[in-house]
């Protein structure tokens, strides 16, 4: 099975690197100079792309593989769909990454779906960091397809040595784990930022579990599939490490320090997102509107820290 990753981002060229290991892999980026040059990534520096993959800024050449994976930021996910003009029919796209879609409130397969109806959507999602890919070590993932036979088909196509894939056919719980546990860890983040210690980061995730669970279950996910990989595994990795720029940017907001606005911050947009399907849906989700607000600039953190702890007390 023909295999390209479009992306050439850390996350894109670590699951290159990987995938390498079992066959051939077209590594796709807008920029190719760099990995020609000097068969790395600028992202992951130090680690040699081997000479499996095959590096082109060609979109037309690497959308012939069977299998996609769609290593871009889920806000240019349909856009980089849009420049695709084949259509697709049959092949599998496999996003890989965790979202919510501002313009339409879409998941990555949902804006699959409406971009190209005669694809196979997948994603894959769960605790991962790309130098820990790229370097070999044991990453296990959910591999979540609404067609169980496709799933099966994917799972064993894109599982390496250090790469060992879960198969779901839960595919909103899959992708609304993985949205949701970034606007977690920012808030983390931010917590431990503000200097409120690891007790009060751990009631944040605790209550953050339990709204994405929520959540997940209001939108026909089942409950397990936030207990597992792609929800509770990437939601302790996320909230918990410095190598998550979801948490590194919390930590700048809770601090007051500055953060890179060139680096890529899927959480903010997932809670502006949740907030207003939240609005509209009549929902309680706290913690992604307390989220929203601090990245929007209209509280301060210690501003949504009174909010939150002012709430009615109630049962757990």
């Amino acid at each position: 099975m023909s295999i390209a990753v479009l992306g050439g981002g850390a996350f894109g060229t670590a699951l290159a690197i990987s995938l390498a290991a079992i066959g051939p892999v077209t590594l796709w980026a807008r920029d190719t100079s760099y990995h020609k040059a000097t068969r790395e990534s600028p992202r992951l520096p130090g680690v040699k792309l081997p000479g499996a993959i095959t590096i082109t800024d060609d979109l037309a050449l690497a959308s012939q593989a069977k299998t996609l994976l769609l290593a871009v930021p889920m806000q240019s996910l349909s856009g980089l769909l849009g420049r695709i003009e084949n259509e697709l029919d049959g092949r599998a796209l496999v996003a890989c990454c965790k979202g919510v879609d501002l313009r339409t409130g879409l998941g990555p397969t949902g804006v699959i779906s409406a971009s190209k109806p005669l694809s196979i959507p997948a994603v894959l999602t769960g605790p991962s960091f790309a130098a820990d890919i790229a370097k070999g070590l044991p990453t296990a993932l959910t591999l979540a397809c609404a067609n169980d036979t496709c799933g099966h088909e994917i799972q064993h196509a894109l599982s390496t040595p250090n790469l060992r894939l879960y198969r779901s056919t839960d595919v909103i719980g899959a992708e609304l784990g993985g949205a949701l546990k970034n606007v977690m860890a920012i808030a983390c983040g931010a917590c431990i930022g503000a200097g409120l210690g690891d007790s009060a980061r751990a009631a944040l995730m605790t209550r953050g579990f339990s709204e994405m669970t929520r959540f997940a279950v209001h939108r026909g996910a089942r409950a397990e599939t936030l207990a597992g990989l792609s929800g509770l595994g990437d939601l302790a990795l996320t909230c918990t490490s410095d190598l998550s720029r979801n948490y590194r940017y919390g930590q700048s907001l809770g601090s007051g320090e500055g953060f890179d606005p060139a680096v890529t911050v899927e959480g903010a947009a997932t809670a502006r997102a949740m907030a207003r399907i939240a609005m509209d849906e009549g929902l309680s989700l706290p913690l992604c509107h307390a989220v929203a607000a601090v990245t929007e600039g209209r509280l301060t953190v210690a501003a949504v820290l009174e909010q939150l702890l002012s709430r009615p007390l109630k049962e757990e």
